[in-house]
């Protein structure tokens, strides 16, 4: 059996955007029968995920992917099908996987909602490709 292609959300803190992305894209491609899954990643993870992105996804009957932020690693980097990068990442990340910035995607603090639906349509485009 053939492991999942994985995708990698990554943001700064490891607490929201990723989180939010990773949760969607894995109940989107499952629901389209796709063999991928995603995980969420920070540069510099915080210790707990964001309050309002826990809440959001609940609301929504959904669980981040992971229990608390992960840090990146080369590894995955190098392993991963596609990076998806919600900041700029450090020159220790520079793989050889060739990254695509969502870096306009506002502060789930600020509003839940906006930033969940400019992820959920990205992750469609994405998975429509």
């Amino acid at each position: 059996m053939t492991q999942p292609r994985t995708i990698i959300f990554v943001c700064e803190h490891g607490a929201a955007k990723s989180v939010i992305a990773a949760a969607h894209f894995n109940q989107l491609a499952s629901q389209m029968g796709r063999d991928m899954r995603a995980v969420a990643r920070g540069t510099h993870p915080d210790k707990d995920h964001s309050p309002q992105a826990i809440k959001g996804l609940s609301e929504e009957g959904l669980t981040p992917a992971e229990a608390t932020p992960q840090k990146l690693t080369a590894e995955e980097l190098k392993a991963a099908q596609n990076v998806i990068a919600f900041c700029d990442l450090p020159t220790e990340y520079q793989p050889e996987t060739r990254i695509e910035h969502w870096e306009d995607v506002p502060p789930v603090s600020k509003n839940y909602e906006t930033a969940r639906d400019i992820i959920v349509e990205r992750i469609h485009q994405l998975l429509n490709r």
